[in-house]
């Protein structure tokens, strides 16, 4: 037997994966931020890097998009979304960030070459916004982190 053996994952197929982040006023909206190079809107959050873990990777978004430090709390939604067009299959996540207080939504600065503006959006305004795919995750976001559970979906649909 060989003293080193070959990584048998090398081969494996990979997933793409993003971490996004539920974040809301003390009314209970929803933060939504509108995308600068795409026609949408979504929440904060971005892809998981190489060698990231999906947390890091909230945080990390959290940071660069909306300038805000912040400690995330627990995993909310894990969505499956499988292949179309144009894009890979892959796993989202969406961590709880909490409800920001005036103070922290006075810090937020956004990035000009990646986001055009953010709002504060109650359900049926972030219905309207968000992709139907995003729409069903925030909402089901929402109802994890009022349960107390975690969710999982595929293609945003509850699976359990």
């Amino acid at each position: 037997m060989p003293a080193e053996r070959l990584d048998f994952t090398a081969d494996l197929p990979r997933k793409r994966m993003a971490a996004g982040l539920l974040l809301t006023d003390p009314r209970g909206r929803v933060l939504l931020v509108e995308s600068a190079y795409k026609a949408s809107w979504e929440i904060p959050g971005g892809c998981v890097e190489a060698d990231e873990s999906p947390y890091q990777a909230a945080v990390r978004e959290c940071r660069e998009e909306l300038g805000l430090t912040l400690t995330p709390g627990r995993l909310l939604v894990m969505d499956w979304v499988p292949p179309q067009p144009g894009r890979t299959e892959g796993v989202m996540f969406v961590f709880d960030a909490g409800t920001l207080t005036s103070e922290q939504t006075d810090q937020i600065v956004l990035p000009p070459t990646e986001l055009r503006s953010w709002s504060w959006c109650d359900q049926p305004a972030a219905h309207e916004r968000l992709p139907a795919l995003l729409a069903r995750r925030v909402a089901a976001a929402r109802e994890a982190r009022g349960h107390g559970f975690t969710r999982y979906l595929e293609n945003g649909l509850p699976v359990t």
